[in-house]
């Protein structure tokens, strides 16, 4: 018998065994108990192979049952029925699950668009001299394609089937190989727009446009801290990561390119500037010069526009004060010299011999006289305000010396980026124009109109559907069998996710209908834990449940359970749900029972074992865990987007 098998007989052998020791006897159990058998059951019916949604329905109405039978036997029946309507209407009704079909739709037409070879092979060339460059361009390559797809499994083995032949032909150790594929590949359960997300933002009744805000950080940093693991390790053991030969860092130029660097420079600003004004452009006709050169100059172009857009929001108009002045009933303006004559006028008179006699009507009137004279009537003050100079528009203000410095920067950094940039590297760039751009630009508008509010997730979702529709058609690869495969597979997994909901909203009311949330609730309290142990406790347990279990079976079972719990502690929910996020990236990966190994496993050379593959997702496991503990000791990693966004 396989060695995975026995793990998993092992595991509930564990379960069953628990909850034999733990539950008091059947003649002491109260409903609380029952609660928790209810729980240990679920694990081992879900290990058994059971389906997860329709476990999760059947043993939340039996449970309920009980539960009812207890108070009031003869409407127990009523109340389980009206308990699973009134469950699954409330699931059906909630929009944030809307968006997880269009995104899942994106993700396969993406996946069947064939973007995904000519994006590594584009990236392979642009890091060549990158050490163990081959690893680098897999895990940019995976983290763009997991954030365009979100689906693990199709990530990790398309890589398979495309990376690992090649770093095994040019010399890679199946160890790092298997690990960048793999690791790369759980990125899309992090980075947005992750379903993962959408579904504990529900299960937990967190904003996903906070929860999408604050995983963009921590995700580029688990990608970041993936390249400089392998560039260390290229750099220490270039066995494992041999550098590239100079055969397969050639690009084969055009032919106005070849004849350009032989008339004149072999850099591509220099040459095509040369080419159109002298004469050294015979044979190549001028509208390939200018598109080249349009090109060439579009990240100086880009730079510009963005650096434009800045000065505008930097040098904008402060807003004009809205209490620039009091209108008068009479419609003169009283400035604010003025009001303060007005107040002091209004102020009480300082008494400086106590009480004191009337004055005398004539003194009386002699003292009004000079005040009637001092008022101005309002037609004057009218008058005076018409004939005073209008006060000025509020003009820009200036930009500060950061964004001269930035400034500096960007032009530096340009100068320099021209000068290396040779008609090979030109090539390279209209590559990634072709691959690496669309699927950057379309994901960066789908995440920028979420975290800025200018959409919904759900219309963003909607946008990013209609973005893959556009780049399988510019790719040529929209047709019937596509777009069938497709809404197929989408109508699949949103089937199955829409169905867990509802077992998993039947089930968490059960559970507290018997009282199980309470029992843990109270046991968890009773231990007097700090927030960084209990902490520490719910991330153990969730590595843990990442062995046997999936991920969304984990957020819809066990995230109800914790999450009463986090208010307790003092623990953002946010917080709390970015912190699971990196968690459950670690499970995919942890052995023996880590899923991306056997996505791997199905696609690799025969020569390449279980053990070897997970040997290489080892030291990728260690680096989410440190990214876990730097999150945990730096929260503004992933709370600093979020909380200036929506303070």
């Amino acid at each position: 018998m396989k060695k995975e098998v026995w793990f998993g007989l092992t595991i509930m052998a564990l379960v069953v065994i628990a909850a034999f020791v733990l539950l008091p006897a059947p003649s002491d159990m109260s409903n609380g108990h029952i609660g928790l058998l209810m729980l240990a059951l679920v694990v081992v019916a879900i290990m058994l192979g059971f389906p997860t949604a329709f476990t999760l329905m059947g043993m939340g109405m039996i449970f309920a049952w009980i539960a009812y039978r207890s108070q009031n036997p003869d409407l127990a029946l009523q109340q389980t029925l009206d308990l699973m309507v009134q469950r699954a209407y409330s699931v059906m009704s909630n929009d944030v699950l809307i968006s997880i079909p269009l995104f899942v739709f994106m993700g396969y037409l993406i996946e069947r668009a064939n973007l995904i070879e000519k994006l590594f092979k584009s990236m392979h060339l642009a890091t060549a001299r990158v050490p163990g460059s081959l690893a680098v361009a897999t895990i940019i390559t995976c983290a763009i394609f997991a954030t365009a797809t979100g689906i693990v499994g199709a990530v990790v083995t398309l890589m398979g089937l495309l990376a690992l032949p090649a770093m095994l032909r040019a010399g890679y150790s199946v160890q790092l190989s298997a690990g960048a594929i793999t690791a790369g590949g759980c990125l899309g359960i992090l980075i947005p727009p992750s379903v993962m997300l959408i579904v504990y933002g529900a299960t937990a009744g967190v904003s996903v446009v906070k929860l999408y805000a604050g995983a963009f950080f921590p995700g580029i940093m688990l990608a970041g801290l993936y390249i400089v693991y392998v560039i260390i390790i290229a750099k220490l053991k270039p066995s494992m990561a041999p550098p590239m030969s100079e055969e397969d860092q050639r690009v084969p130029l055009p032919d106005f390119a070849e004849a350009i660097t032989k008339s004149g420079s072999s850099r591509a600003l220099p040459g095509l500037i040369g080419a159109i004004k002298g004469k050294r452009n015979a044979g190549v006709p001028m509208l390939t010069l200018l598109g080249q050169l349009f090109i060439t100059l579009l990240p100086a172009l880009a730079i510009a526009f963005f650096m434009g857009i800045i000065y505008l929001v930097v040098t904008a108009p402060l807003p004009q004060d809205e209490a620039a002045g009091v209108v008068s009933m009479g419609g003169g303006i009283v400035s604010g010299a003025e009001e303060s004559g007005a107040a002091g006028g209004l102020a009480e008179p300082k008494e400086e011999g106590g009480l004191s006699e009337p004055p005398k009507e004539a003194e009386a009137l002699g003292s009004a006289a000079p005040a009637a004279s001092v008022a101005t009537p309002a037609p004057v003050v009218a008058e005076k305000a018409a004939a005073a100079p209008p006060t000025p528009a509020n003009e820009r203000q200036p930009a500060p010396s950061s964004y001269w410095t930035a400034l500096g920067i960007c032009v530096f950094a340009l100068t320099g980026f021209y000068i290396m940039f040779s008609f090979k590297r030109l090539e390279i760039f209209k590559m990634l124009l072709g691959s690496f751009f669309p699927l950057a630009v379309m994901i960066l508008a789908v995440l920028g109109t979420i975290v800025f509010g200018l959409a919904t997730p759900t219309e963003a979702a909607a946008m990013g559907s209609l973005g893959g529709l556009l780049l399988a058609a510019a790719y040529r690869r929209l047709n019937f069998e596509v777009m069938r495969e497709s809404v197929y597979l989408t109508a699949k997994t949103s089937a199955m996710v829409c169905w867990l909901f509802v077992g998993s909203s039947i089930f968490s009311a059960a559970f507290a209908l018997l009282g199980g949330q309470e029992i843990i609730n109270t046991w968890v309290l009773s231990m007097n834990m700090t927030p960084v142990q209990f902490m520490i406790l719910a991330q153990i347990v969730i590595f843990l449940l990442g062995w046997p279990l999936e991920w969304t079976e984990i957020i819809v079972i066990f995230m109800p359970i914790f999450i009463p719990l986090l208010p307790h502690f003092g623990i953002d929910p946010l917080f709390f749900g970015l912190l699971v996020a990196l968690n459950l990236q670690t499970a995919f990966l942890s052995p023996p029972v880590a899923m991306a190994a056997f996505y791997l496993k199905g696609v690799s050379p025969p020569h390449v074992t279980l053990n070897q593959i997970f040997a290489g997702m080892l030291p990728f496991m260690a680096i989410q865990v440190f990214a876990i503990f730097l999150l945990y000791q730096f929260p503004a990693i992933g709370m600093w987007l979020p909380e200036m966004l929506y303070k």
